[in-house]
């Protein structure tokens, strides 16, 4: 079979007909990445081109988590980029032990590696018991993957250096048990942990948050729709609340910019210093 072939103006008619039959809108994501991320869908579906599977948008109701799947492609590890969780576990959690009570907000979870890498580091600097961790994802495929905490074996040689270099203070062993060719991670790391469904390009906040953790899906988006979400992001962190991006990600060019301050700039983590009003 030939490669799927895209045209720009099935790409235009595609994205507006799902953001007018389902809600998603598409239409500000880089179009690269967005091309790209159709043309395996095309595939995937063993059609030639993207006009084919439009009307099956429109009509079939099974065919959403399909094309949500495919535009949301899960890219995550455990300890991924370790200097960002030691940097976390120096900088930022210390300030965090000062509160009664702590939310976390990981926009963008995919299968939850680094969320329950999140969960690891709270329970080793003794904030776990008093933290809720709310993870959320448009992807339903990847949230039921991350909600099993199952990750194969192979994968643990990288996530135990990982870890090490982010501080860990024993072995990552001790929280998972191996069995066959995968590895279960202890069950009470999911304790504290709420997974759902969010688009933080189309729903509003999701909770009152101390630590919102973004990492690598605003290089997707376009300037505009960049500094939409991170509005949404400014308007859900408390006053002195904490926001960690991707390392290709800013907030320079945006409207809310000058609401924060860097905690570690090259990591991309900064601190909300809100005006007064705000809560």
């Amino acid at each position: 079979m030939r490669e799927a072939e895209i045209h720009d103006i099935e790409v235009q008619v595609f994205l507006e007909a799902l953001r007018l039959r389902h809600g998603y809108d598409f239409t500000h994501y880089a179009r690269a990445s967005i091309k790209r991320r159709l043309e395996g869908l095309v595939k995937d579906m063993g059609h030639q081109n993207l006009s084919e599977i439009i009307p099956l948008l429109l009509r079939e109701h099974d065919m959403l988590p399909k094309v949500l799947g495919s535009m949301s492609v899960p890219v995550t590890e455990m300890f991924r980029d370790p200097q960002i969780f030691k940097a976390l576990r120096e900088k930022v959690l210390p300030m965090l032990s000062t509160y009664p009570r702590v939310n976390i907000w990981q926009a963008g979870c995919a299968t939850g590696e680094e969320v329950y890498s999140l969960a690891i580091l709270l329970k080793e600097e003794g904030l776990y018991d008093k933290t809720s961790i709310y993870a959320t994802d448009i992807n339903d495929s990847a949230i039921a993957r991350a909600e099993e905490g199952i990750v194969s074996q192979k994968c643990m040689e990288v996530y135990s250096r990982n870890y090490l270099a982010a501080g860990g203070k024993g072995a990552l062993s001790d929280y998972y048990h191996a069995r066959y060719n995968f590895v279960k991670l202890d069950e009470t790391l999911k304790k504290n942990i709420v997974f759902a469904h969010h688009n933080v390009v189309a729903d509003g906040v999701f909770c009152e948050t101390h630590l919102l953790l973004c990492r690598n899906l605003l290089i997707y988006f376009s300037k505009d729709l960049q500094d939409q979400v991170l509005r949404l992001f400014y308007d859900s962190l408390v006053r002195g609340g904490f926001l960690c991006l991707g390392s290709r990600e800013s907030i320079r060019f945006s409207s809310i910019a000058d609401e924060f301050t860097p905690v570690d700039e090259t990591l991309r983590i900064f601190r909300c210093c809100p005006r007064l009003e705000k809560r």
